[in-house]
């Protein structure tokens, strides 16, 4: 029988075939490379696995394509043309006739096309047939997006290469909530805490306010980034970088209107990718607007904060941002809230359980209005952990930091529902 040429090295399997990948731990799957990806299905169940992990940010670079049909359709399709990366094959097929039909989709395949087949069948010995004759996985349907998306990288992702940093992006609710100041606190925070180094990204270029916040006003920064992506390497990365402290690192944002800054929705992306291979963390200060690139920074970041002061109109848009986001977002948690200002003397707010009762979440943290500590530390360009070491505000950025980085956990909260209040949102 003709071997397949696309073969991976294989462990033995356990009494029943599984992929290693945990279901739904997607925490630990990097996103996958710039590859081709042709899948076919023979069930309504595969197609609708295929498409929803064609949405997943991890997914964001493959080029993948869904077929009706099984083997045999994938061999009259490749007999004149290329094939892919990577061929993702369900079969009903008895053992014998699926090694029949991979040998003779073998006679098309590119020497580096990969295949992962998904049977009907939880059959050990079929899959160490198929593993000889050069198949680099057989998983049992029904097949999660886990099971995908975690199979595919297990193929494509070197286990060997440097870990990617962790991308945390703040974004307000609405303008004015603070957002800004709070990444800025917080990248200093997990800097300082963990001596980890940060690299903080202004994105807003308009109008950012991280050189000032720092008191740091360098001659290059994000701009000559994102204007120069031909450039755009470690050695060009490490000169735009103005240190803030020992190990907080800042893109800074040039805070002029000498031209537009109007950007394609992955004008950030190479940014992003190699802030993330040169710091272990992170921190994107994303503007409060919604474009095709600032749509795609949030899908992309591991972790989403967004800032909101406890009024309706801040409920509303933290509604819209997260039920759109747990669209972009399906296998990852919810984004995490951070009330700020709360407390403000003369302004009626929503209690804070109010206000996140209807989002069935947690906040992260309550951040109270306090003008003076928060104006003295920015006048100052200190942080506030900085300017009052000891205050609670300070012992909430901690807490903070510790969470965003995955080194503590939050309690979840208990569901509850608020229809007055959501037929005030419906209403508006």
């Amino acid at each position: 029988m003709t071997e397949l040429d696309y073969s991976l090295e294989q462990s033995e399997p356990a009494e029943t075939v599984e992929v290693e990948t945990a279901r739904g731990d997607f925490d630990r799957i990097r996103p996958l490379p710039r590859i081709s990806v042709h899948a076919f299905y023979e069930t309504e169940g595969l197609a609708k696995t295929m498409e929803r992990c064609g949405e997943d940010r991890r997914m964001a670079k493959v080029n993948l394509r869904v077929n009706s049909g099984g083997v045999s359709a994938a061999t009259n399709m490749f007999a004149s043309s290329p094939t892919p990366n990577l061929l993702i094959l369900e079969t009903n097929a008895d053992g014998a006739t699926l090694i029949a039909e991979l040998g003779e989709l073998a006679n098309y395949c590119d020497p580096d096309t990969r295949v992962v087949v998904i049977g009907h069948v939880n059959d050990v010995s079929l899959y160490r047939e198929l593993v000889r004759n050069g198949v680099s996985e057989y998983i049992v349907a029904p097949v999660s997006m886990a099971d995908v998306i975690g199979v595919v990288s297990s193929i494509f992702v070197d286990p060997e290469a440097a870990p990617l940093g962790k991308s945390i992006a703040f974004v307000g609710a609405k303008g004015g909530v603070g957002s800004s100041t709070l990444a800025h606190n917080c990248a200093w925070s997990i800097s300082s805490l963990f001596s980890s180094e940060v690299i903080l990204a202004d994105l807003d270029l308009a109008f950012g306010t991280a050189n000032l916040n720092f008191d740091n006003d360098p001659t290059q920064g994000i701009a000559e980034a994102v204007f120069s992506p031909d450039r755009l390497d470690e050695v060009f990365l490490d000169r735009l970088l103005a240190k803030c402290s020992e190990h907080l690192s800042m893109l800074a944002a040039p805070s002029m209107l000498d031209r537009t800054y109007d950007f394609s929705g992955d004008a950030f992306l190479p940014i992003l990718e190699i802030v993330q291979r040169n710091a272990p963390v992170s921190v994107l200060d994303v503007p409060h607007i919604w474009s095709d690139w600032s749509r795609k920074i949030l899908s992309a970041a591991d972790e989403v904060v967004i800032t909101a002061t406890p009024d309706l109109a801040n409920l509303r848009n933290t509604k819209n941002l997260f039920d759109t986001l747990r669209k972009l977002r399906p296998n990852d948690h919810p984004p995490f809230l951070i009330l700020n200002q709360v407390g403000m003397a003369k302004r009626p707010e929503i209690a804070p359980e109010v206000f996140c009762d209807p989002l069935e979440i947690e906040p992260l943290a309550i951040i109270p209005f306090d003008a003076p500590l928060f104006g003295e530390a920015a006048n100052s360009g200190l942080m506030i952990s900085e300017s009052a070491a000891k205050s609670p505000v300070a012992e909430s950025f901690s807490q903070i930091a510790h969470v965003v980085t995955g080194r503590a956990e939050m309690k979840k909260r208990k569901k509850a529902g608020l229809a007055s209040l959501m037929g005030m949102l419906g209403r508006k």
